[in-house]
């Protein structure tokens, strides 16, 4: 079980989004028959398998076993992924998309793209093998700054700066090649001038 999977296709995302399919799908957060997944959501086996059908199809959800129950082989599904990212490229960019500058919303919108995209292709190699996953060079660091409109492009450039400087002393010939990005945007549950940066 992968921790995120990218929904890429039309069919997946049809596959996916009804009301009762989902409900199937988070009830598949561990291995369970059809009919233990019946009983958690009060329907028949039989309708539950209709769904698990479409899950299989799409790959959304994986069969991980099959036991032999009063004579009847029954098949145990798990969801194949624990979150489910809705993939940009569904739709594509509608329109020509308009130059932005790196102080603008459509920038940091296009960079958390491109980091949805790469991250679920790391996630999407070996979904079991989970000390391969705990050994990927990622790092994550979050942290706030209280920081005025008028100040915002001094602070890039200083960001700027402070960044080529761990460029130079880290980065060497040798080595895994890794992908930083930097965003800072606005806390919507706090005040106008507080910011909050990840990278």
């Amino acid at each position: 079980m992968r921790d995120v999977m990218h929904v890429e296709t039309i069919a997946q995302a049809e596959a996916l989004f009804t009301p009762q399919r989902v409900e199937v799908l988070r009830s598949l957060d561990e291995p369970r028959s059809c009919t233990e997944i019946g009983v958690v959501l009060g329907q028949t086996p039989q309708k539950v398998y209709y769904h698990v059908k479409k899950l299989l199809s799409a790959e959304l959800a994986l069969q991980v076993d099959e036991r032999r129950v009063r004579g009847i082989h029954e098949g145990v599904y798990q969801a194949a992924a624990r979150s489910y990212w809705l993939s940009p490229r569904l739709l594509g960019t509608i329109g020509k998309r308009p130059v932005r500058d790196e102080l603008s919303l459509g920038y940091l919108l296009q960079l958390v793209e491109d980091v949805q995209v790469d991250l679920s292709l790391l996630d999407g190699g070996q979904p079991d093998d989970e000390e391969s996953a705990a050994q990927l060079a990622t790092l994550g660091v979050s942290g706030e700054i209280r920081l005025r409109a008028q100040d915002r492009p001094a602070f890039l450039a200083d960001l700027r700066q402070t960044l080529q400087g761990l460029f130079a002393r880290h980065g060497g010939s040798g080595g895994e090649v890794l992908r930083l990005a930097v965003a800072c945007y606005p806390r919507p549950d706090a005040g106008p001038d507080t910011k909050e940066t990840r990278s």
